[in-house]
C-alpha cells in the first residue's frame, strides 16, 4: 500500500478542509488533517498534515510530518520527522526536516536543510590558547 493510500483512509483523518473551501488564519490541531481547499496563514501541529490534490496553501508550516500529495504549497515547511513530496506536488519555499522524500515529477523551488530539529546544536570547541 502506498503512502498516499494510507493517508486516504477516512478512518485515519481527523479533519478535512475540502475542495471549494477556504480558510485564512492560524490552524493548530492534533491527529491528521488533510487540506484539499485553499488555506493561508500558519499551521502548527506535532502530528501529520496532508496536502491533497487541488489544494492551494500559502503558509508557514510547523508539523511532525508533512505529506504533499498534490496541490501547491507556497511557504516554508518545517517537520520534526518527515517531509514527503509526492508526484505532481508543487512546493515553493524552504524545507527543513531530518528526512525528506521527493518523488519524480515534483516541482520544488527553494532550499532544503536536513537535520534533527529537536536537539540543540553542539557548541563549538573552544580553542586552546598557548601561554
Amino acid at each position: 500500500m502506498s503512502r498516499r493510500e494510507e493517508t486516504s483512509n477516512p478512518g485515519s483523518i481527523n479533519a478535512v478542509l475540502g475542495r471549494g473551501s477556504s480558510f485564512e488564519g492560524k490552524l493548530n490541531f492534533e491527529g491528521t488533517v488533510r487540506i484539499e481547499g485553499k488555506f493561508g496563514g500558519e499551521i502548527h501541529t506535532s502530528d501529520t498534515l496532508v496536502i491533497g490534490e487541488g489544494a492551494e496553501v500559502k503558509a508557514e508550516i510547523f508539523a511532525g510530518t508533512v505529506i504533499v500529495s498534490g496541490g501547491r504549497v507556497t511557504g516554508n515547511i518545517r517537520a520534526k520527522t518527515l517531509i514527503e513530496l509526492e508526484k505532481e506536488a508543487r512546493v515553493y519555499g524552504s524545507l527543513e526536516s531530518p528526512a525528506v522524500k521527493i518523488d519524480r515529477g515534483v516541482i520544488f523551488e527553494g532550499t532544503c536543510k536536513m537535520e534533527k530539529l529537536d536537539e540543540p546544536k553542539l557548541k563549538p570547541v573552544a580553542s586552546v590558547e598557548k601561554a
